[in-house]
């Protein structure tokens, strides 16, 4: 039990921390706890041996989530086909006075659909169309889109496939041995905590998101930062430049974070330190600071054959910017120059086939004519060369390219194109078939006539079948990630419970003292696992709780779903952190937020959430 439980507790600083992609860590759990139960056997009446790795790794093929990878793959064919766009155009007005009305409308409609199907494209339509929204209004994008990721969020509160932490609490009940959740158990505590949460989310937090992330703030000096690389050539103007008071004069606007030589790093300080030809710089900038470099050393982020164009011509003041116009003609300006000088932003998704790609293995400038002359990553300080930075969900690079170029990367759907583009693409013939499809298996797990893998999968396949997308992207789709996480978590639950190590914490819970009462100590496990769930991930938190809830509603005498539908509620409440949910990071990018952002729109909600489950563990489960 201690050993399993030291596993555990090295596998939560693991997955915080984040030393290591989620998926070694995941592997290198599974491997201890195999390899654990093969020396050490835990055997049960008839000399079974509990862990064994039969029984440890069962989870993979767990029906739940066997389920929340086939919703991903039908996920991936709705935002293939764009069908839900024609949906979302209904709300939106190009009349100011009307433009608030439709970002209401927009959240209303991520907030409903969210119980019927993965969010996630759901939250890569709606970016866009509320970048757009928020320019028309004349209001920051920061201020409308962390209340989209979690109107997302308490949509998907409601109902069994509203999320995969749902799917994966019914899971884990039913290797346990109980019944799984019902498609509407929980729709009435789900819609209530919903719909308070909303009214938050609408009235109250677009007033506390810092006014950050519009584009005019951009252009004259935002905070947010990109990492980029600049390679000092032979007869570069700034060779032999010296490092004085911490600075390298004329890049005072930039912030060095390390310097490479020949293959040897050199990291701050770097005073004294002379440039060199060969030197790459790897840097930290605004959009604005690197926009000025592009003007004046064209050489340092370009490539040859763009750096030897734009030096034969004359240069404007500063990069014609994505979305907007000069407002200057400059006929002597050569028009090709004009176009390679375009700026725009791109955002990886979640389902990117560009996920643990280098920039280099990408060639967005074989691809599309683009170059990538910086890198957005949450609040983390990347060192190390640009080319080789490998690209995670919610990643925004900056570009520069033609405007041809900018408008072809549109109809792509490994990254969305940011910058408040107002241009809707067209909708593919496919979009109708899709949302068919994908209605009637909800509609079929809804009325029971179909179980939730069985419908899942089903939709799956005949998404591949219609061609509403390929085999190749259903694979991508499916995010290993999750498939490794949580069959992983689930061995660990596994093990958990037959070393006895879950009733060992819930009798911990138990004897806190005040906490005598059901109604008591729901509520702190309710607030247990919300902060949990915003530090480790919202599916491990609810796989590796359950049990623990279970042996603590057998222990006070009370139904043990009660206790289940307690945790799926409190791990969706991953709100007051940029990694406890994926959509949190898919608007970090384009909101310019930061983490303490999070901290404080999340924090009140999750407490108003707690508050409300509170009213609700009194007098609707009679606690």
């Amino acid at each position: 039990m201690w050993f399993v439980m030291l596993l555990t507790v090295w596998a939560s600083y693991e997955f915080v921390k984040e030393r290591f992609p989620i998926e070694v860590t995941s592997v290198g759990l599974l491997t201890a706890l195999l390899v654990f139960g093969q020396l050490f056997p835990v055997l049960d009446a008839n000399g079974h041996n509990e862990l064994d790795a039969k029984l440890l790794l069962v989870g993979f093929a767990n029906p739940a989530l066997v389920a929340v990878l086939a919703l991903l793959v039908m996920g991936q064919a709705i935002v293939r086909t764009d069908a839900l766009r024609p949906v979302t155009n209904l709300f939106v007005k190009t009349d100011k006075k009307w433009v608030w009305v439709s970002i209401f409308f927009i959240l209303a409609f991520v907030l409903v659909f969210s119980a019927f199907m993965n969010n996630t494209p759901l939250v890569i339509l709606a970016i866009p169309i509320l970048q757009a929204l928020a320019v028309s209004a004349g209001v920051a994008e920061s201020r409308i889109l962390m209340p989209l990721s979690f109107a997302a969020i308490l949509g998907g509160m409601t109902t069994l496939v509203g999320s995969s932490t749902n799917l994966l609490v019914s899971g884990a009940l039913v290797e346990l041995g109980y019944k799984p959740l019902g498609f509407f158990d929980f729709l009435v505590p789900g819609s209530i905590l919903a719909g308070v949460g909303f009214i938050y989310v609408i009235f109250i937090m677009p007033r506390m998101m810092p006014d950050r992330s519009s584009l005019k703030e951009q252009l004259v000096g935002n905070e947010k930062e990109f990492i980029a690389e600049l390679d000092i050539a032979e007869d570069s103007e700034l060779v032999g430049m010296e490092c004085s008071n911490g600075e390298f004069p004329k890049l005072e606007d930039l912030k060095i974070r390390m310097i490479q030589r020949l293959g040897h790093i050199v990291l701050p300080p770097f005073e004294g330190y002379v440039l060199q030809p060969g030197d790459i710089l790897i840097v930290a900038a605004t959009r604005k600071s690197l926009a000025d470099i592009l003007s004046r050393h064209p050489g340092f982020l370009l490539s040859e054959e763009e750096a030897e164009l734009i030096s034969t011509a004359k240069k404007p003041s500063e990069p014609v910017l994505e979305g907007e116009e000069e407002e200057v003609a400059q006929p002597n300006l050569d028009e090709q120059v004009e176009r390679a000088r375009t700026l725009a932003e791109i955002m990886i998704t979640p389902g990117s086939r560009f996920l643990d790609m280098s920039l280099e293995q990408i060639g967005l400038h074989r691809q599309y004519g683009a170059i990538v002359l910086g890198i957005q990553r949450r609040a983390r300080v990347v060192r190390r060369r640009l080319g080789r930075i490998r690209m995670e969900s919610g990643d925004v690079l900056l570009i520069a390219g033609s405007q041809a170029s900018i408008n072809s990367m549109r109809g792509n759907r490994d990254f969305i194109v940011l910058s408040g583009s107002k241009k809707d693409l067209p909708v593919p013939k496919k979009a109708p078939l899709a949302g068919f499809i994908m209605l009637s298996a909800i509609s079929l797990a809804a009325f029971g006539i179909m179980s939730i893998p069985v419908a899942a999968i089903t939709g799956a396949a005949i998404m591949i079948a219609t061609d509403c997308l390929n085999v190749r992207q259903a694979t991508r789709a499916i995010d290993r990630k999750i498939f490794l996480l949580v069959g992983t978590m689930l061995a660990l639950g596994h093990a958990l419970q037959v070393t006895e190590g879950a009733s060992f914490i819930a009798e911990g819970l138990l004897n806190i003292p005040f906490v005598e009462t059901p109604f008591a100590m729901a509520s702190l496990v309710f607030l247990v696992v919300a902060i949990c769930t915003n530090i480790l991930s919202n599916n491990a938190c609810a796989i590796l709780f359950t049990p623990i809830a279970v042996n603590i509603g057998l222990n006070v005498g009370v139904d043990p779903l009660i206790f289940a539908v307690t945790i799926l509620f409190a791990a969706n409440c991953s709100f007051a952190s940029p990694i406890g949910y994926k959509t949190n990071l898919l608007v970090m990018g384009p909101g310019a937020y930061r983490f303490r952002d999070f901290l404080k729109g999340g924090i009140p909600l999750l407490l108003l959430i707690w508050v409300t489950y509170m009213v609700l563990a009194k007098f609707y489960y009679q606690l």
